[in-house]
Protein backbone atom coordinates (compact mmCIF):
# COMPACT_ATOMS: atom_id res chain seq x y z
CA UNK A 1 0.00 0.00 0.00
CA UNK A 2 3.05 2.25 0.95
CA UNK A 3 4.53 1.76 -2.58
CA UNK A 4 1.26 2.43 -4.24
CA UNK A 5 0.99 5.96 -2.44
CA UNK A 6 4.95 7.03 -3.13
CA UNK A 7 4.30 5.40 -6.92
CA UNK A 8 1.66 7.84 -7.20
CA UNK A 9 3.18 10.77 -4.95
CA UNK A 10 5.94 11.31 -7.48
CA UNK A 11 3.41 12.53 -9.75
CA UNK A 12 3.06 15.67 -7.93
CA UNK A 13 6.08 16.60 -9.51
CA UNK A 14 6.34 18.66 -12.65
CA UNK A 15 8.21 16.49 -14.27
CA UNK A 16 7.19 13.37 -13.65
CA UNK A 17 3.53 14.57 -14.22
CA UNK A 18 4.09 16.58 -17.87
CA UNK A 19 5.14 13.36 -19.88
CA UNK A 20 1.91 11.43 -18.13
CA UNK A 21 0.09 14.67 -19.12
CA UNK A 22 1.28 14.17 -22.89
CA UNK A 23 0.00 10.34 -23.04
CA UNK A 24 -3.38 11.08 -21.34
CA UNK A 25 -4.31 14.17 -24.04
CA UNK A 26 -4.81 12.02 -26.92
CA UNK A 27 -7.38 9.31 -24.85
CA UNK A 28 -9.69 12.20 -23.74
CA UNK A 29 -9.06 14.18 -26.91
CA UNK A 30 -10.45 10.71 -28.86
CA UNK A 31 -13.48 9.85 -25.67
CA UNK A 32 -14.48 13.80 -25.96
CA UNK A 33 -14.66 13.62 -29.82
CA UNK A 34 -16.60 10.09 -29.40
CA UNK A 35 -18.81 10.75 -26.79
CA UNK A 36 -19.85 14.92 -27.91
CA UNK A 37 -20.49 13.17 -31.48
CA UNK A 38 -22.47 10.58 -30.34
CA UNK A 39 -24.44 12.77 -28.03
CA UNK A 40 -24.93 15.29 -30.52
CA UNK A 41 -26.32 12.88 -33.03
CA UNK A 42 -28.61 11.94 -30.25
CA UNK A 43 -29.84 15.36 -29.27
CA UNK A 44 -30.91 15.65 -32.80
CA UNK A 45 -32.33 12.38 -34.21
CA UNK A 46 -32.90 10.23 -31.52
CA UNK A 47 -33.99 12.20 -28.65
CA UNK A 48 -38.22 12.95 -29.04
CA UNK A 49 -39.66 15.71 -29.08
CA UNK A 50 -40.89 17.13 -25.87
CA UNK A 51 -44.76 17.62 -25.70
CA UNK A 52 -44.65 20.91 -23.73
CA UNK A 53 -41.43 22.82 -25.34
CA UNK A 54 -41.44 21.30 -28.73
CA UNK A 55 -38.11 21.09 -30.26
CA UNK A 56 -36.92 24.10 -28.63
CA UNK A 57 -36.08 21.99 -25.58
CA UNK A 58 -32.93 20.14 -27.29
CA UNK A 59 -30.62 23.07 -26.15
CA UNK A 60 -31.15 21.18 -22.73
CA UNK A 61 -28.50 18.47 -23.94
CA UNK A 62 -25.91 21.44 -24.33
CA UNK A 63 -26.78 23.53 -21.60
CA UNK A 64 -27.63 21.30 -18.65
CA UNK A 65 -24.12 19.36 -19.09
CA UNK A 66 -22.42 22.83 -19.56
CA UNK A 67 -24.33 24.13 -16.41
CA UNK A 68 -22.58 20.81 -14.15
CA UNK A 69 -19.30 21.38 -15.85
CA UNK A 70 -18.78 24.96 -15.07
CA UNK A 71 -19.53 23.84 -11.04
CA UNK A 72 -17.68 20.71 -11.51
CA UNK A 73 -14.68 22.16 -12.27
CA UNK A 74 -15.05 24.87 -9.89
CA UNK A 75 -14.69 22.42 -7.25
CA UNK A 76 -11.54 20.18 -8.69
CA UNK A 77 -10.18 23.93 -8.77
CA UNK A 78 -11.14 24.40 -5.13
CA UNK A 79 -9.53 20.48 -4.52
CA UNK A 80 -6.24 22.19 -6.44
CA UNK A 81 -6.30 24.84 -4.35
CA UNK A 82 -6.17 23.33 -1.11
CA UNK A 83 -3.95 20.77 -2.16
CA UNK A 84 -1.31 23.45 -2.67
CA UNK A 85 -1.68 25.78 0.24
CA UNK A 86 -1.90 22.41 2.52
CA UNK A 87 1.22 21.24 0.93
CA UNK A 88 2.84 23.97 -1.11
CA UNK A 89 3.04 21.80 -4.46
CA UNK A 90 3.84 23.44 -7.43
CA UNK A 91 1.69 21.47 -10.02
CA UNK A 92 -1.19 22.22 -7.56
CA UNK A 93 -1.27 26.05 -8.45
CA UNK A 94 -0.42 24.82 -12.57
CA UNK A 95 -3.45 22.43 -12.42
CA UNK A 96 -5.77 25.04 -11.02
CA UNK A 97 -4.07 27.52 -13.20
CA UNK A 98 -4.94 24.94 -16.08
CA UNK A 99 -8.89 24.36 -15.94
CA UNK A 100 -10.02 28.27 -15.10
CA UNK A 101 -10.33 28.93 -18.64
CA UNK A 102 -12.22 26.15 -19.65
CA UNK A 103 -14.36 26.44 -16.83
CA UNK A 104 -15.08 29.78 -17.41
CA UNK A 105 -16.27 28.68 -21.30
CA UNK A 106 -18.54 26.37 -19.49
CA UNK A 107 -19.99 28.43 -17.62
CA UNK A 108 -20.60 31.38 -20.26
CA UNK A 109 -21.97 28.20 -22.79
CA UNK A 110 -24.43 27.66 -19.64
CA UNK A 111 -25.40 31.26 -19.62
CA UNK A 112 -25.63 32.00 -23.50
CA UNK A 113 -27.89 28.70 -23.86
CA UNK A 114 -29.84 29.50 -21.00
CA UNK A 115 -30.62 32.58 -22.52
CA UNK A 116 -31.69 31.29 -26.01
CA UNK A 117 -33.64 28.53 -23.78
CA UNK A 118 -35.25 31.27 -21.59
CA UNK A 119 -36.47 33.72 -24.64
CA UNK A 120 -39.21 31.66 -26.16
CA UNK A 121 -40.12 29.91 -22.42
CA UNK A 122 -39.87 32.69 -20.42
CA UNK A 123 -40.20 35.77 -22.86
CA UNK A 124 -36.90 37.50 -22.36
CA UNK A 125 -33.35 37.07 -22.60
CA UNK A 126 -32.27 37.36 -18.81
CA UNK A 127 -33.71 38.18 -15.14
CA UNK A 128 -32.50 38.83 -12.69
CA UNK A 129 -33.17 35.30 -11.29
CA UNK A 130 -31.10 33.46 -8.43
CA UNK A 131 -29.59 30.43 -10.44
CA UNK A 132 -28.52 32.94 -13.03
CA UNK A 133 -27.32 35.49 -10.75
CA UNK A 134 -25.49 32.80 -8.77
CA UNK A 135 -24.38 31.38 -11.76
CA UNK A 136 -23.16 34.48 -13.34
CA UNK A 137 -21.44 35.35 -10.33
CA UNK A 138 -19.30 32.12 -11.27
CA UNK A 139 -18.00 33.56 -14.43
CA UNK A 140 -16.94 36.48 -12.55
CA UNK A 141 -14.92 34.60 -10.36
CA UNK A 142 -13.31 32.33 -12.88
CA UNK A 143 -12.56 35.69 -14.39
CA UNK A 144 -11.36 36.99 -11.38
CA UNK A 145 -8.83 34.04 -11.02
CA UNK A 146 -7.84 34.27 -14.42
CA UNK A 147 -6.84 38.06 -13.88
CA UNK A 148 -5.42 38.10 -10.69
CA UNK A 149 -2.97 35.08 -11.67
CA UNK A 150 -2.05 37.04 -15.02
CA UNK A 151 -1.87 40.69 -12.59
CA UNK A 152 1.12 39.32 -10.14
CA UNK A 153 4.65 38.03 -11.75
CA UNK A 154 5.53 35.98 -9.09
CA UNK A 155 3.94 32.21 -9.86
CA UNK A 156 4.18 31.47 -6.17
CA UNK A 157 2.24 34.23 -4.95
CA UNK A 158 0.16 34.20 -7.69
CA UNK A 159 -0.87 30.94 -6.77
CA UNK A 160 -1.85 30.79 -3.10
CA UNK A 161 -3.99 34.52 -3.88
CA UNK A 162 -5.51 32.48 -6.56
CA UNK A 163 -5.55 29.38 -4.36
CA UNK A 164 -7.58 31.42 -1.35
CA UNK A 165 -9.79 33.59 -4.12
CA UNK A 166 -11.49 30.14 -5.28
CA UNK A 167 -11.50 28.28 -1.92
CA UNK A 168 -13.90 32.19 -0.51
CA UNK A 169 -15.93 31.54 -3.26
CA UNK A 170 -16.88 27.92 -4.09
CA UNK A 171 -19.42 28.58 -1.05
CA UNK A 172 -20.96 30.25 -4.37
CA UNK A 173 -21.71 26.26 -5.74
CA UNK A 174 -24.09 25.54 -3.47
CA UNK A 175 -25.75 28.47 -3.51
CA UNK A 176 -26.48 27.95 -7.37
CA UNK A 177 -27.32 24.42 -7.22
CA UNK A 178 -30.24 24.93 -4.26
CA UNK A 179 -31.04 28.14 -5.47
CA UNK A 180 -34.13 26.70 -7.23
CA UNK A 181 -34.98 25.15 -3.83
CA UNK A 182 -34.32 28.20 -1.53
CA UNK A 183 -35.96 30.88 -3.28
CA UNK A 184 -38.90 31.47 -5.83
CA UNK A 185 -37.15 31.47 -8.87
CA UNK A 186 -38.33 30.97 -12.85
CA UNK A 187 -35.51 28.58 -13.31
CA UNK A 188 -37.73 25.11 -13.10
CA UNK A 189 -36.07 22.47 -11.05
CA UNK A 190 -33.68 19.89 -11.48
CA UNK A 191 -34.98 17.38 -14.12
CA UNK A 192 -31.95 14.75 -12.31
CA UNK A 193 -31.90 14.17 -8.93
CA UNK A 194 -29.70 11.55 -7.02
CA UNK A 195 -32.01 10.96 -4.27
CA UNK A 196 -35.40 11.67 -6.24
CA UNK A 197 -34.44 9.73 -9.95
CA UNK A 198 -35.04 11.94 -13.23
CA UNK A 199 -38.23 13.75 -14.48
CA UNK A 200 -36.99 12.88 -17.90
CA UNK A 201 -37.98 9.65 -20.36
CA UNK A 202 -34.82 7.42 -20.34
CA UNK A 203 -33.50 8.16 -23.74
CA UNK A 204 -33.31 11.88 -22.65
CA UNK A 205 -31.36 11.05 -19.74
CA UNK A 206 -29.05 9.14 -21.61
CA UNK A 207 -28.39 11.63 -24.27
CA UNK A 208 -27.80 14.19 -21.58
CA UNK A 209 -25.11 12.15 -19.32
CA UNK A 210 -23.48 10.96 -23.19
CA UNK A 211 -23.07 14.61 -23.36
CA UNK A 212 -22.02 15.48 -19.99
CA UNK A 213 -18.89 12.87 -20.05
CA UNK A 214 -17.80 14.21 -23.64
CA UNK A 215 -17.59 17.92 -21.86
CA UNK A 216 -15.74 16.05 -18.75
CA UNK A 217 -13.50 14.01 -21.10
CA UNK A 218 -13.03 17.32 -23.40
CA UNK A 219 -12.48 19.70 -19.93
CA UNK A 220 -9.75 16.84 -19.01
CA UNK A 221 -7.98 16.75 -22.55
CA UNK A 222 -7.80 20.50 -22.24
CA UNK A 223 -6.67 21.16 -18.54
CA UNK A 224 -3.83 18.59 -19.23
CA UNK A 225 -2.90 20.11 -22.81
CA UNK A 226 -2.68 23.46 -20.87
CA UNK A 227 -1.08 22.32 -17.61
CA UNK A 228 2.02 21.09 -19.77
CA UNK A 229 2.57 24.68 -21.77
CA UNK A 230 2.34 25.81 -18.00
CA UNK A 231 4.89 23.43 -16.66
CA UNK A 232 6.74 24.49 -19.44
CA UNK A 233 6.83 28.23 -19.18
CA UNK A 234 7.29 27.64 -15.21
CA UNK A 235 9.88 25.30 -15.33
CA UNK A 236 12.02 26.29 -18.07
CA UNK A 237 15.32 27.30 -16.23
CA UNK A 238 15.33 23.76 -14.89
CA UNK A 239 17.44 20.94 -16.03
CA UNK A 240 14.96 18.42 -17.09
CA UNK A 241 12.97 21.33 -19.84
CA UNK A 242 16.60 22.19 -21.30
CA UNK A 243 17.64 18.10 -21.83
CA UNK A 244 13.43 18.23 -23.34
CA UNK A 245 14.92 21.33 -25.27
CA UNK A 246 17.69 19.60 -26.71
CA UNK A 247 16.05 16.17 -27.25
CA UNK A 248 13.08 17.88 -29.71
CA UNK A 249 15.81 19.92 -31.48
Amino acid sequence: MNSRLINWFKFSSPASFYPLAGKMVPVFTLIAVMLIGVGLYMSFFVAPTDYKQGEGYRIIFVHVPAAWLSMFIYLVMAFWAALGLVFNTRLSGMMASSLAPTGAMFTFIALWTGAFWGKPMWGTWWVWDARLTSELILLFLYLGFIALQGAIDDSRRSDRAGALLILVGVVNIPIIHYSVKWWNTLHQGASVSVTQGSSMSSIMLWTMLIMALGFWAYAIAVALSRVRSIILERERDTTWVSELAEVRR
